[in-house]
């Protein structure tokens, strides 16, 4: 059973599910948007407002939260420098989920979500 589960399971186990997320989480703060399934878009959306919400707080203790996630040391020193910045009059919303085309090979949807 699975009633009231809050988490969307994606059919992986809970590793691969982890794994995936903070892949999906780091190539969006390095690339700034990608393309991925719907489904997904819409999961990996609140971890990367977590991270985004962590850099903003910008205290040791947070910084080290964000190294423990996600995967590039670079990556989250250029995130907690621009984070403050860029989203520091904003309370969160920090992503956009634009639907495309069905994917060709499953007729999947597909999504491209960005930073804001």
């Amino acid at each position: 059973m699975r009633h009231r589960c809050r988490v969307k399971q994606l059919s992986k186990p809970a590793d691969q599910r982890r794994a995936l997320l903070r892949s999906l989480t780091t190539e969006l703060i390095r690339h700034g948007k990608i393309t991925t399934t719907l489904v997904r878009a819409k999961v990996v959306r609140a971890e990367v407002d977590k991270m985004i919400t962590l850099a903003k707080d910008g205290s040791l203790s947070a910084r080290r939260r964000a190294m423990g996630y996600i995967f590039d040391k670079q990556l989250v020193h250029a995130l907690f420098e621009q984070a403050p910045t860029r989203y520091g009059n904003r309370n969160g919303g920090y992503t956009r989920i634009m639907r495309t085309v069905p994917r060709r090979g499953d007729n999947a949807d597909m999504a491209i979500i960005e930073l804001v």
